[in-house]
């Protein structure tokens, strides 16, 4: 990668004084901070300049870069007599800078009231007061992120944990964004709805400096399920019977959310006619949703000649006609 010169990159000219690279550089962390200046090449100018600041405003540094240019790193290694004690490299866990940025802090500012007094110089307005910004740092904190998890109705009812993975950005030692997978266990508790949102915290993106990582907020999504329809905190199943079960009734076994209950059809039961269930839905703030079960009367798709006879003769002997009848709505429902 080529070279761009620190003096270049700062606006100053070589002679110049700390005290102006130390302007330039106030001047050119507050343009180009990312989380201020959202253009694409915003980050790498910021990374620049913290790299040049992080140079020049070291005296030692500074001797060395005019003297060796952009080896002068190199050349420190390699003599003994101009080794001194680079903190950043030995502490390559600061979160949010570069390296050379940290050891700056480090070196010019540890135990000082100047570091507050340029913090706030930094990222305040005309009238002193903050941005997004803290007086007493130079940090900001992660955004929080949203994400939709989906559940099935048994962890709807049961709670339980689930293992998401899901993609985050994370700042990494040398101040760049980049994406990052993620895996782990959540809490369902239980009871959750469908838009519920589940907060976990410090799990969205990581905060700049020392500040705080944001939180991932997981909206729930209720899956598909193949045994029930959805309505609220109420549910929604049919079961097939046959045409001489709603003539006679039947007592059948109905699947629920926990458990197998036994449901009685009673006689001349029509078509689309519903039975509810309480207390067998959802979970919700007080008790539970309702278990609705439909009846749907099926004609099997083929009979054997002996049924045939029997459905003829059923005919013969039959003194209703359904088109004059009076019947109940549909939907009606009964309470089992």
């Amino acid at each position: 990668m080529k070279h761009i010169d620190y003096y270049t990159i700062l606006g100053v000219s070589r002679n110049g004084s700390q005290d102006k690279i130390r302007r330039a550089y106030r001047k050119g962390a507050q343009k180009y901070h990312p989380d201020v200046n959202k253009e694409p090449e915003a980050e790498s100018r910021f990374k620049e300049i913290n790299e040049a600041y992080g140079v020049l405003s070291d005296s030692e540094k500074r001797s060395l870069y005019d003297r060796y240019g952009k080896d002068w790193d190199q050349v420190r290694e390699e003599d003994p007599s101009t080794r001194y004690n680079y903190k950043a490299r030995e502490n390559p866990g600061a979160e949010g800078f570069s390296q050379s940025f940290q050891f700056n802090w480090d070196q010019e500012f540890a135990g000082s009231e100047e570091l507050n007094d340029f913090l706030r110089n930094i990222f305040t307005g005309d009238n002193g007061t903050t941005d997004q910004f803290t007086n007493q740092s130079f940090a900001s904190p992660g955004r929080s992120m949203e994400a939709e998890i989906a559940l099935s109705l048994d962890e709807i009812v049961n709670g339980g944990k689930k293992t998401i993975t899901f993609q985050t950005k994370q700042m990494d030692l040398h101040g760049n964004i980049r994406p990052q997978m993620k895996q782990m266990q959540v809490k369902i508790p239980r009871g959750v709805h469908e838009g519920s949102v589940i907060r976990l915290k410090g799990q969205g993106e990581s905060g700049v400096g020392h500040a705080e990582a944001g939180d991932l907020l997981l909206r729930v999504k209720i899956a598909p399920d193949s045994r029930f329809t959805l309505n609220g905190h109420d549910l929604k199943t049919t079961v097939p019977i046959t045409p001489s079960e709603a003539v006679l009734g039947v007592n059948l076994e109905v699947e629920t959310l926990d458990t197998k209950v036994r449901l009685k059809i009673p006689p001349r039961t029509q078509n689309n006619k519903n039975f509810r269930l309480k207390g067998k839905g959802l979970p919700k703030k007080a008790g539970r949703g309702d278990l609705y079960v439909g009846v749907e009367i099926r004609i099997p798709d083929t009979v054997s000649s002996e049924e045939e006879l029997l459905f003829k003769k059923l005919s013969q002997v039959a003194d209703t006609n359904p088109r004059d009848n009076k019947t109940r709505a549909r939907g009606e429902f009964e309470t089992a």
